[in-house]
């Protein structure tokens, strides 16, 4: 079904001598409201409405129903804008500049004031009130969306940092209350998702992900292997027989997901496989997998996986999940990691270059070092379920990094180094980072603000 959004026009006697002037027809400012929208929204059913008091618009919201609310103040009508701020979920407010104004700057400051998760958007650029009225689709798509987390034991779940034994247990004994404590807590993160986005997280174990792996068709990954060698400028250390085995991961992670019916998966990927659990490293199904307009993300981080789905519903493209390394000597933050996509602007984008590599840490599997676009701005943004908080920063692609060390895809970007380094927070957002091409930090702030997150900008 299409997100449903009812859309609130604000109107007042016509026969008043007051903004936007006498005689102003709210009727057909209201057509023209409506048709915009239609016109830059196609996939979301927009429903009109048509208020002059707050006992009418009280009466048609206890009946309501509908994804999302957009408040148009073509007039000041502050006693119905304010009612949908404090009673709807989700809402924005719009003006019409020199319509609604007045009462605009009263409501958003109230909003600001007391903190309600409500936008406001006061701009003659009509594309900023369509980028907000978007975001009630990012929100449903979260609601209807499902993330399959393959691990095996309860610490590789959690998206946060392993949880430490408690000192007076040893033997059995300690594992046992790791374990107890280790399940509530990804059940804390589990019923804190479903509460916040609606997202559901569904388990899937190692044995049946290598199951998918074994029954993988043979022919189907020798051609996703050569495409992949084909299409990469050359391929340093794995074998082809490495990459096949990637292949095969590739199309297990399908499987999986298919049959989980999941929007996204994130895989334990070095727990299992230092474990010699998994036969291949995910990550070239991760960088396919972004690569075509789905969801891979990288050591079963639930917190990472929601905001690279926030990402991709958001912009439609892919995000960069990375451990930041910080420069301040040069004014930038490396954004490294062993899984990149080569279509940073999304599956009918134009692809940038890329090496196949081994895993850096352990120079084994397959891996992928994308030589991203430079000269472009990129958002960086995480999502802390446990903390209810939001971060973002800003900075702009100037390096693709050749060192040895670390992970093998280095994106260097130059921004606010020593105010990111100073509010980096580690243990609200734990280490990574999830980075997209463009400036999409109102978007994000946004959203963020409906969901009625604490929002963090660490390069302000």
């Amino acid at each position: 079904m299409k997100t449903r959004v009812k859309v609130i026009v604000l109107t007042r006697d016509p026969n008043i001598a007051m903004w936007p002037y006498m005689g102003y027809d709210f009727k057909k400012r209201s057509r023209e409201v409506l048709s915009m929208l239609e016109s830059e929204l196609p996939d979301i059913e927009f429903t009109p409405a048509m208020y002059d008091s707050r006992e009418q618009a009280e009466k048609a919201l206890e009946g309501d129903d509908f994804d999302g609310y957009l408040v148009y103040m073509t007039c000041r009508q502050p006693e119905v804008s304010e009612l949908y701020v404090r009673n709807a979920r989700p809402v924005i407010v719009a003006t019409d500049l020199y319509g609604g104004s007045g009462g605009f700057l009263r409501l958003y400051s109230l909003i600001e004031e007391e903190g309600l998760p409500a936008v406001g958007v006061s701009s003659s650029n009509f594309q900023d009130i369509a980028k907000a009225v978007h975001l009630f689709d990012v929100m449903k798509k979260m609601r209807e969306s499902k993330i399959l987390v393959v691990a095996d034991r309860e610490k590789e779940v959690t998206g946060q940092q392993t949880m430490e034994r408690t000192e007076e247990a040893s033997g059995e004994q300690s594992n046992q209350i790791e374990i107890e404590e280790l399940e509530a807590y990804h059940q804390q993160m589990v019923d804190r998702t479903q509460e916040l986005f609606g997202t559901q997280i569904v388990r899937m174990g190692s044995d049946k992900l290598r199951g998918y792996y074994e029954a993988a068709d043979a022919d189907e990954a020798e051609r996703w292997k050569d495409k992949w060698i084909q299409e990469a400028i050359k391929v340093v250390e794995p074998s082809e027989a490495e990459i096949r085995r990637s292949a095969r991961m590739y199309l297990a992670l399908k499987a999986a997901m298919a049959e989980a019916q999941a929007d996204a998966i994130t895989v334990d990927c070095l727990g299992l496989f230092y474990a010699n659990k998994l036969p291949a490293y995910p990550c070239l199904g991760f960088f396919q997998l972004n690569n075509e307009g789905s969801t891979g993300v990288c050591e079963a981080d639930i917190d990472s996986t929601l905001t690279q789905l926030l990402i991709r519903y958001t912009t439609g493209r892919p995000a960069y999940v990375s451990d930041p390394v910080i420069d301040t000597g040069s004014k930038q933050i490396v954004y490294a990691h062993c899984v990149a996509t080569n279509r940073p602007f999304g599956p009918d984008g134009l692809a940038n270059p890329y090496i196949i590599r081994s895993h850096a840490e352990d120079n084994k599997g397959a891996s992928v070092q994308s030589l991203m676009p430079l000269g472009h701005e990129v958002t960086t943004i995480k999502v802390s379920v446990r903390n209810n908080a939001f971060a973002v920063h800003n900075a702009m692609a100037v390096a693709n990094v050749e060192d040895d060390k670390a992970c093998r895809t280095k994106l260097a970007a130059e921004g606010e180094a020593r105010k990111i380094l100073k509010q980096y927070h580690y243990e609200r957002f734990g280490y990574h980072r999830l980075t997209c091409y463009g400036d999409y930090r109102r978007q994000f702030i946004d959203l963020a603000t409906l969901y009625g997150l604490d929002i963090l900008e660490e390069d302000r």
